[in-house]
């Protein structure tokens, strides 16, 4: 576990060093551009400041937010706080959609009341180093987001880039009314405001689906899998369930098939092995190992199994069948079924599966869960 928080320490340094360089190189290029935009009479330059600002908002809450994330479980919180992250990423997609509405709002204003803009030399060298600042700015940032999985850096770097989309249509609309004494800025500001807005929708909406929880990475779950079955003693894995705790952050249970041979000292020392090497390669805490027990001495049982599996196979859609359990005395049949969601209504192949089923075997009683896979998903 110690190596665990050390990593999770690590992280939060680079979240934290890439955000305090966000928010020098925005206050930086705020300054400047509230300067040069108030003199030249420009609202695209002085909104594009303002942006800036928005932009350093966004790296402290980034800050704010990684703090917090990183403190100890406790018993409040036993799975810690590691979703504040995400209430960070939510709050970052606010201040997108507020600064794009507000810039809206100026620049439809500008179109009613235009107002003659003066453009100098250093003012629009200014802003053509604050588009090259911004790029590389935003393509770090982002970059770095995505390397740590985090969702506030990455929108903070999407952010950056659009900051840069805005300065050189700043710059556009400086040339062309340069060259043509046409002022473009306001609509071109009403333009940027739209792509700001659609970006803001683009990131709450993101980011609300995480905090709503969302299917784990079907690879990941694939890849546990493999885990498990990487042991002997373990026929399959299924029903594996992960839940997020945050960036990274993943507790789970999952069933095993095994043998009926199998002593219960093995078993315990099999499931101390299986979460043990989850967590190592997969960082993932198993909390819950179920079991499967698979009869190897009863041919009786073996045969209708194999039989019943035959018959289940069979249907389109079933992507298998585990759990396979018989009670001669209560002529009883139960096993869970897992239906692909490229099935229009999962239940009905289920139902044609039940009654496939009794058809074949009049007098037993079927009791079939409908599975999933979440590797599917």
């Amino acid at each position: 576990m110690s190596e665990n928080s050390n990593q999770a320490a690590d992280r939060g340094k680079i979240i934290i060093r890439t955000s305090i360089t966000g928010i020098l190189a925005n206050v930086f290029l705020a300054a400047f551009k509230a300067v040069v935009g108030i003199l030249s009479n420009s609202i695209a330059i002085v909104l594009d400041a303002v942006n800036n600002l928005s932009d350093a908002a966004s790296s402290l809450i980034t800050i704010i937010g990684t703090r917090l994330a990183g403190r100890e479980n406790d018993r409040k919180h036993p799975f810690g706080y590691g979703r504040i992250e995400y209430l960070s990423a939510l709050l970052i997609s606010v201040i997108v959609l507020y600064a794009g509405a507000t810039s809206l709002i100026e620049s439809i204003k500008k179109i009613f009341d235009p107002q003659t803009p003066e453009y100098s030399t250093a003012s629009l060298v200014i802003v053509s180093v604050a588009i090259i600042v911004k790029i590389v700015l935003g393509l770090y940032v982002k970059k770095t987001g995505i390397r740590v999985n985090s969702d506030s850096l990455v929108n903070s770097g999407k952010d950056a880039l659009l900051d840069s989309v805005i300065s050189a249509s700043t710059l556009i609309a400086a040339l062309i009314f340069i060259f043509t004494g046409f002022s473009t800025e306001a609509y071109l500001g009403a333009l940027i405001s739209a792509v700001i807005i659609k970006s803001g929708i683009e990131m709450l909406s993101e980011t609300v689906s995480r905090l709503l929880g969302e299917s784990a990475d079907p690879k990941l779950v694939q890849d546990i899998k493999a885990t498990i079955r990487s042991f002997d003693e373990v026929n399959g894995a299924y029903d594996l369930i992960l839940h997020n705790y945050g960036p990274d952050i993943y507790n789970g249970s999952v069933h095993i098939e095994i043998e009926d041979t199998l002593s219960v000292e093995r078993l315990d020392s099999l499931t101390r092995e299986i979460t043990s090497k989850v967590h190592r390669e997969h960082k993932v805490l198993l909390t819950g190992i179920g079991i499967y027990s698979v009869n190897t001495h009863d041919r009786e049982v073996i045969d209708l199994r194999e039989k019943i599996r035959s018959i289940v196979m069979s249907h389109d859609f079933v992507k298998g069948m585990h759990g396979f359990y018989y009670s001669p005395t209560d002529k009883l049949i139960r096993f869970d079924v897992v239906i692909s969601f490229d099935a229009k209504v999962r239940s009905l192949v289920l139902k044609d599966i039940k009654e496939d089923l009794s058809k074949h075997y009049p007098d037993m009683n079927f009791v079939l869960a409908m599975d999933m896979d979440f590797g599917e998903l």
